[in-house]
């Protein structure tokens, strides 16, 4: 391969290269060559802190390169690829049994695919032909508002954000979107039973509105990220669970994001006692560093499909590829001998306090999430908690913010897909020390910020 200088680099990225989410107008992507611990390192030597993890995904940080691409360059030789339809090979049967380990309850059958999207299609697809296989023709599927599961178009179709499904309506009928847990705009004298109580009559209103023999599915992330880290109310998901079970409706928690170890657990259904009949994982199963995902089905639900002539009809090419599976077994290794979930576990108090002093800020309305998973709510007052309109947060977060924090060397997410927040969320691996560089930036530009907004 030829050597090529920064220059070329660019100059190739602006003419073929099309990027995800990207306003490309004028637009010179960093271009990230290396990866170290909690840090990213860009073509002209600059070091950044990923706070963000890659999109919620390096679980591990990026120095295991050399263990992981060992693992990879051993199953090459042993055998680069073959196929999960009818077949079976020993990575994709050895990680299906750890994932069946790590997982709650009686959620042990692995469904692999090659990532969030395609695992959200496939628990959809999934819960309507086991509605099939009872004699039922169910197909709606209930997600909440905000919600973010996915860019194909069954997955886009559940979303909860009306920006990203507008483009390319009509989509996948029919679904149907009830609220979410931000507490932070309702009521305040409302009490935390008050609140979980109106979720779930709102829950219960829409299957009954949209007919309970017609939905198939309710999906759910055990804290919800796009809006800004979510988390249930007390007794919320008990009663999830409950209204799934009195109308016969599958309960599906996407664990894309808080899957293997994020929230300080191998799984948000554990911590929080979901109880689902699905769950799609992805990102942390393999830290990113390959491209898989799984669905994750209770023995109960598959026992429909093995009848003499039953058969789920659907299949994904690199699903369960050997060499994803043998990174992703590598990857949960590294994550039990360092101790990674339980490093979350001990620390994420810690986190959280370190956060918090944010709140100080005029600019800081709210503080959501638990884990390693955090959001910070931004608001133009806070005693009345009135946020940014359009404009604002147009000229607040893409105008100033986004870039000021990537100057800095800190990489989070300015997001406005519901009120404006910014995104915390950084490899599991991250200590004191990265708590503290990331609160020092982020206040040093809040503070920016609320000078040049006021």
């Amino acid at each position: 391969m030829s050597t090529t200088t920064s220059l070329d680099l660019q100059q190739a990225a602006k003419d073929h290269l099309w990027l995800h989410f990207t306003r490309m107008h004028g637009h010179e992507p960093p271009i990230i060559v290396r990866g170290e611990g909690c840090y990213l390192y860009d073509d002209r030597g600059n070091r950044y802190l990923d706070a963000l993890a890659g999109l919620f995904a390096v679980q591990v940080g990026y120095s295991y390169g050399e263990e992981m691409g060992q693992a990879a360059l051993e199953q090459m030789r042993e055998l680069p690829f073959y196929t999960n339809w009818s077949y079976a090979h020993p990575r994709a049967i050895e990680l299906a049994h750890e994932i069946a380990q790590l997982a709650p309850g009686e959620l042990n059958r692995v469904f692999f695919v090659s990532g969030g999207s395609e695992a959200v299609e496939s628990a959809w697809k999934l819960a309507r032909q086991y509605h099939q296989s009872n004699g039922q023709r169910r197909w709606k599927a209930i997600a909440r508002r905000t919600a973010y599961h996915g860019t194909t178009l069954g997955a886009l179709s559940i979303n909860g954000i009306p920006a990203l499904r507008a483009p390319f309506e009509p989509l996948v009928p029919d679904t149907v979107h009830v609220r979410n847990t931000n507490r932070y705009h309702r009521p305040p004298d409302e009490t935390e039973e008050e609140f979980t109580a109106f979720l779930l009559d709102d829950l219960e209103e829409a299957i009954v509105q949209a007919g309970p023999e017609t939905v198939a599915m309710v999906i759910m992330e055990p804290v919800q990220n796009s809006g800004g880290a979510f988390t249930p109310p007390a007794g919320y998901f008990q009663g999830v669970r409950e209204i799934c079970d009195r109308y016969g409706v599958l309960l599906c928690a996407d664990e894309v994001i808080t899957g293997f170890g994020r929230l300080g657990d191998w799984f948000g259904s554990a911590k929080y006692d979901i109880r689902p009949d699905i769950v799609t994982c992805a990102k942390g199963l393999s830290s990113a560093y390959a491209s898989i995902g799984a669905v994750i089905v209770a023995d109960h639900v598959v026992e429909r499909f093995k009848t003499e002539k039953a058969m789920y009809a659907h299949g994904i090419t690199f699903g369960g590829h050997p060499v994803q599976c043998a990174i992703a077994l590598k990857n949960l290794e590294i994550m039990r001998r360092e101790q990674i979930v339980e490093h979350v576990r001990d620390t994420g108090d810690d986190f959280r306090a370190t956060l918090a002093q944010l709140l100080d800020l005029p600019i800081a309305g709210d503080l959501r999430g638990t884990g390693f998973f955090y959001a910070l709510e931004l608001v133009k007052d806070k005693e009345t908690r009135q946020s940014f309109d359009d404009e604002e947060c147009e000229k607040l977060l893409r105008g100033f913010l986004s870039p000021e924090l990537f100057a800095r060397g800190l990489i989070c997410r300015a997001d406005d897909r519901g009120d404006p927040v910014v995104q915390i969320s950084p490899p599991l691996i991250a200590t004191q020390e990265e708590f503290n560089v990331i609160v020092g930036i982020l206040g040093e530009v809040l503070e920016a910020a609320w000078q040049r907004m006021t």
